[in-house]
């Protein structure tokens, strides 16, 4: 896959694409336009799905798990790009190899990368008894990362203003749908299947604790100082300044970070800085309305 360095806004901006309803669920219509590849991909039987809502720790968990495979080794960690390691399943990209075309390609075992709510993952994943590993972050900070990343992403909708999105956010008018359906249905799922479930908040709290739940997992038996190893080198700092991860490999049509970093903050609570009070108090009553039927409890604060 050729990559390209260059991080100069480009002088015309690409258009942004709109949304398209697959199933009841808003997608990319990139996305939407070639989402029977998508529904009819073929799982094996050891495949890991990393599962995430956009904007949710994807990038973090994806490098978890690659550095767990790797036994903490940073220079086999640095063999290639994230997205090249741990494929996109669903997506299509003008001038890049698909999600699908490249993790065909891949030996197994396969990781794979999706942001799918539970309704629309690929039959074959179940019908294989796939492990599938869940992170999910708070609404408001995820909405708040959410909002920073469409505005430097040129594959998804215009963010608008913060006031448009949160509405958008709230109203499931963004790409991959609801978050609440999103978060409700994996953790109604985790019980009944081979899912690992967990919470961006616990692993910012104490990563070595929920790395050492992913490696159980993936059956891997790592010393301390492996474990170690893999806390230090999936910390926001260093990703921050790995281009494997930070995804400057990325031509500025793509993504302009210029705009917004890519690896912007990592925090938890960074949403006190977004939300009036009046838009904290409204999201937390509809947070309230729409979550009431679920046992899932998350921190927005450390």
């Amino acid at each position: 896959m050729s990559r390209s360095s260059n991080l100069e806004p480009p002088k015309v901006k690409p258009p942004r694409p709109q949304l398209k309803p697959i199933h009841g669920v808003p997608l990319p219509e990139w996305l939407a336009d070639n989402w029977a590849k998508v529904e009819h991909f073929q799982a094996k039987p050891d495949d890991v799905l990393i599962v995430t809502y956009p904007k949710a720790g994807t990038t973090w968990i994806q490098q978890i798990v690659d550095l767990i495979n790797c036994n903490g080794d940073a220079e086999l960690s640095k063999r290639g790009p994230i997205d090249v390691k741990i494929p996109f399943l669903e997506i299509f990209a003008e001038g890049f190899a698909t999600g699908v075309e490249m993790i065909e390609k891949m030996p197994s075992p396969r990781f794979i990368k999706t942001h799918l709510p539970i309704q629309l993952v690929p039959k074959s994943f179940w019908e294989k008894d796939c492990k599938m590993i869940v992170l999910a972050r708070n609404s408001k900070d995820n909405l708040v990362s959410y909002f920073h990343f469409h505005r430097m992403n040129y594959a998804l909708p215009e963010a608008g203003t913060w006031l448009q999105f949160l509405q958008k956010f709230v109203n499931g008018q963004v790409a991959w749908g609801f978050w609440y359906d999103h978060a409700k249905g994996w953790w109604e799922a985790k019980n009944k299947h081979r899912i690992l479930f967990l919470f961006y908040e616990d692993m910012k709290e104490k990563p070595s604790r929920e790395i050492l739940k992913v490696a159980k997992f993936l059956d891997k038996v790592l010393e301390e100082d492996v474990i170690e190893k893999v806390v230090e080198l999936s910390s926001f700092a260093v990703m921050k300044d790995d281009p494997m991860v930070n995804y400057s490999t990325l031509p500025s049509t793509i993504f302009d970070q210029t705009i917004s970093c890519f690896m912007r903050k990592g925090e938890v609570g960074d949403w006190k800085n977004h939300f009036t009070v009046a838009q904290h108090e409204a999201f937390e009553e509809d947070y309230e309305r729409k979550m009431r039927d679920s046992s899932i409890k998350f921190r927005d604060v450390l």
